[in-house]
């Protein structure tokens, strides 16, 4: 039986949030995990240091681009900026050719933190562009 790498696109992913897909993300920055490590000096032992596995750093905020947002993710962090204060678990999800799930993070606790509307100019002929950045407790990679 031969057996194959699939490649993904960077370009077709989306973003799930409270079981809604937002399906127009141009993109996504900051999924990304990283390990400390102690240095352990064995006496006698010259050819080496262990460098042994510590506590997971923080991970870095996420940063989701995209065209105008929805309503609903305006919404949360405004109601967050307001005081009411609600952390939702999110997915993000790349789709193979064959338009499958084919690998997804769920990211755990996550909080809006900062909101950026689209840059306007009355002579420029671009894409109007919203992005959001969020805080959260870390991420697992499903499949």
């Amino acid at each position: 039986m031969a057996t194959y790498n699939k490649i993904y696109s960077t370009y077709r992913f989306y973003v799930e949030i409270k079981g809604i897909t937002e399906a127009t993300f141009t993109e996504c920055q900051g999924l990304q995990a990283e390990m400390e490590t102690e240095d352990w000096e064995e006496g006698g032992l010259n050819s080496y240091v262990h460098r042994l596995p510590g506590r997971v750093k923080s991970f870095p905020n996420l940063k989701l681009k995209r065209g105008i947002a929805t309503t609903d993710l305006w919404k949360w962090y405004y109601n967050c900026a307001n005081g009411t204060i609600k952390r939702y678990n999110l997915s993000i999800i790349i789709y193979g050719y064959d338009n499958d799930p084919s690998i997804r993070w769920d990211v755990t606790g996550a909080l809006p933190i900062k909101w950026e509307g689209p840059s306007l100019k009355a002579d420029a002929n671009e894409v109007a562009f919203e992005s959001i950045e969020l805080v959260h407790h870390g991420f697992a990679r499903v499949a």
